[in-house]
Formats: structure tokens, C-alpha cells, sequence
């Protein structure tokens, strides 16, 4: 029971971690403003931001549900998971810290996608929210992306958690951005000091958490591939 705790915990921190790293964050939020600024009543815009968040929610729980089954329903590749998932578990943990400490950097990609479409839905008013969040929830970045596929993909696979911890990782994502679709209804200002102190936040978070993965990938190696733990 312990560790079922510990694998929901740990899904809904790498999702809220990737939803306020600085490359999703000031993703978000410049989405649900680019929005929001044609609608004239701050309702709008939350239901704008929360659909903008089911959108980029819905990404996450259909990816990490599709690669998790594939992987499970598979014999050959199950079987192999169950027997070397530790050993590979280590070194990936070890590149996942390393790039939230950056000290790997790695290009992001589709965000010319994701403007482009922004462009297009840009009249389409609360409606536009959902398409867009799907789109910019595909525009990894490296910090999401070695969250989600470095973390979130192995933790599930781990757990034989197909939909759960997925769904759970794609709603803690969503919540940052329902708050500053709030925010961006209440005032700009609002919107800058919460930005300014979330960014602070995250920086020593995301330098913990990468600091966590590298001591135990470090751990995981040394038990399970060289047997010296």
C-alpha cells in the first residue's frame, strides 16, 4: 500500500513539476491570455482555461495510456521489462536529473506548431482552449519531455498502471493553469507576482527533484546492475 501511495504521489508531482517548469508555464500562460484577451467576462475566461487544461490533460493520459498498454500487452517486451526494469530504471533516472539540473541541454520541437495553431483558433474564443491545449501539450519540452517519457512512462510501467497514474500526472499538470486562467480574470498584475513566485519555486524544486533522481538512479545501478549495494 505504501508504494501505491508513493507512485500516486510521485505521478502528481512530476505532473505539477512539468506543469510549472518555465518552458509549460510561460507556454500556459501566454496560451489562455492569447485567448482570453477577446473575451470580456472573467467566466469565460476560466472556462477557457479549464478547457485549454482538459485539453493538455487528455494529451498526457492518452500518450502515457497507449505506450504503457503497448508495452504491457506485449509478451515479449513485458516479460522483458519485468525482468531488466530496474537495471534500465537507474540510468534513466540518472539522464532525467541531469537534464533538470541542465546540465544536459536538449532542444525543444513543435513549438512552431503550436503557434501557428494559436493563430488559427484565435477567434474561435472559449472554444478555442481545448484544440490549443492538445497541440501545445504535444510541443515537448525537454524538461516535460524527460519528466513524462523519462518518468511518468517507466513509473506506470513499473506499476502496471495503464490509465491511473497517467490521468493522475495529466490533472496535476491542468491545475496551475486553471489558477492562472483565474488569475488572467481577476488582472494582469495578479498574473506577474504569481508567475514571479511559481518561477522561484520551481527552480529549487526542479533542482531538488533532479538531485533526488540522480542519487537514486545512482542507488539503482549500483544494486541492480553492478551488485555492489
Amino acid at each position: 500500500m505504501d508504494a501505491t501511495f508513493l507512485a500516486l504521489g510521485s505521478a502528481a508531482w512530476f505532473g505539477f513539476l512539468t506543469a510549472i517548469s518555465p518552458c509549460p508555464l510561460a507556454t500556459n500562460i501566454a496560451a489562455v491570455s492569447f485567448i482570453a484577451r477577446r473575451i470580456d467576462k472573467p467566466k469565460a475566461a476560466v472556462a477557457t482555461g479549464v478547457l485549454y487544461a482538459i485539453g493538455r490533460s487528455l494529451v498526457y493520459v492518452t500518450l502515457g495510456a497507449l505506450l504503457v498498454s503497448s508495452a504491457l500487452a506485449a509478451p515479449a517486451v513485458s516479460h522483458w521489462l519485468q525482468k531488466y526494469m530496474n537495471k534500465v530504471l537507474g540510468p534513466v533516472l540518472v539522464l532525467v536529473g541531469m537534464i533538470l539540473l541542465d546540465l544536459i541541454r536538449v532542444g525543444s520541437f513543435g513549438a512552431g506548431l503550436g503557434e501557428r495553431v494559436g493563430k488559427r483558433v484565435e477567434g474561435w474564443g472559449i472554444l478555442g482552449g481545448l484544440p490549443l491545449g492538445v497541440v501545445f501539450a504535444l510541443s515537448f519540452c525537454p524538461s516535460s519531455a524527460a519528466l513524462f517519457f523519462g518518468s511518468l512512462v517507466p513509473l506506470s510501467i513499473k506499476y502496471e498502471s495503464s490509465w491511473l497514474l497517467p490521468l493522475i500526472y495529466g490533472a496535476s499538470t491542468a491545475l496551475p493553469v486553471i489558477v492562472f486562467a483565474a488569475l488572467i480574470a481577476v488582472g494582469t498584475k495578479a498574473v506577474g507576482r504569481a508567475f514571479d513566485r511559481l518561477a522561484s519555486f520551481e527552480r529549487w524544486a526542479r533542482r531538488i527533484t533532479g538531485i533526488i533522481f540522480i542519487a537514486v538512479g545512482v542507488f539503482f545501478a549500483l544494486r541492480f546492475v553492478f551488485g555492489v549495494v
